[in-house]
C-alpha cells in the first residue's frame, strides 16, 4: 500500500494560515500548543492501529 507523501492544495494552505497563527504566539503558548498537537497525533496513531488491527 502506498501513501502519498505530499500535501494536498487544502492541507498547503491550512498549513500556511496555521503557520502566520503560530509565528504570534509566545513561548509558553507555543510549547502548550505543541505538546497538544503532539498528544492528537498519538491518540490518531492509536485510532489507526486499532482500526488496522479490527479492534473498533
Amino acid at each position: 500500500m502506498k501513501f502519498p507523501a505530499s500535501l494536498s492544495t487544502e492541507q498547503q494552505f491550512r498549513l500556511k494560515v496555521l503557520s502566520e497563527e503560530v509565528k504570534r504566539l509566545n513561548q509558553e503558548e507555543a510549547q502548550s500548543y505543541l505538546l497538544e498537537v503532539l498528544r492528537q497525533l498519538m491518540v490518531k496513531d492509536n485510532f489507526v492501529k486499532q482500526v488496522l488491527k479490527g479492534d473498533f
